[in-house]
């Protein structure tokens, strides 16, 4: 009989428990991805590729895309705010409030000077995507085939 009397109360914490738990599972669903914070991204690039450009474009002669390159952010007055290292797909992202930035890339081994700065205005909650092209200091004509 005494279990019996028990029994409501270990039904309740029971009960809110399991609510407990579901709704802590409620924030995400699974396999979905959340969607990304404001800030910049990009990609990283370097070209020419090829000593002679050739008009059409030979597709073996695009920009390859720069693993390591270094960008530091600086907000309006200057200040460094964050830095970024693009991964080995040439992308990076950096999370960052509104505002305006600025994007510094720095120089790179094996390539000519850095790619040149960009300014950049970020909106509450979005991404503003931006290129960055590096020189590889190849040189030549553009011919015709």
């Amino acid at each position: 009989m005494t279990a019996i009397k028990h029994l409501p109360g270990a039904i309740v914490l029971i009960a809110v428990l399991v609510l407990v738990v579901a709704a802590g599972c409620a924030g995400q669903a699974v396999g979905v991805s959340p969607s990304p914070s404001g800030g910049i991204g990009g990609t990283v690039s370097a070209g020419p590729t090829c000593p002679v450009e050739k008009l059409p474009a030979d597709p073996a002669c695009a920009p390859r895309l720069v693993s390591g390159a270094v960008l530091v952010v600086r907000d309006g007055s200057g200040a460094e705010v964050a830095h970024a290292t693009t991964g080995a797909d040439g992308t990076f992202f950096v999370p960052l409030p509104a505002g305006s930035y600025q994007v510094t890339p720095q120089p790179v081994e094996g390539l000519m000077g850095t790619a040149p700065e960009q300014s950049v205005d970020v909106a509450a909650g979005a991404r503003s995507d931006i290129v960055l092209v590096y020189d590889t200091g190849i040189r030549g004509p553009i011919r015709a085939p």
